[in-house]
């Protein structure tokens, strides 16, 4: 199964959001720093699991490296 970058980072932004939607609204109130906080996982989750490359399958051919020249 092969899931884009896109769409892996799509799934932890949500993720992401609502756990940290869920902490905040446990007193029943949401206050501008929470959800600065909120948009901020979301952001971070993107960013870091878009940044991650996806695993490789082990039948998968590598590219072969450029000879190291010193």
């Amino acid at each position: 199964m092969r899931i884009s970058s896109f769409a892996k980072s799509l799934v932890a932004g949500v993720a992401a959001g609502s756990a940290a939607a869920v902490a905040a609204t446990q007193d029943g109130a949401l206050v501008t720093g929470e959800v600065v906080t909120i948009v901020l996982a979301v952001l971070g989750a993107w960013g870091i699991t878009y940044a991650v490359p996806n695993k490789t399958s082990p039948g998968a051919s590598t590219p072969p490296s450029e000879p190291t020249t010193f």
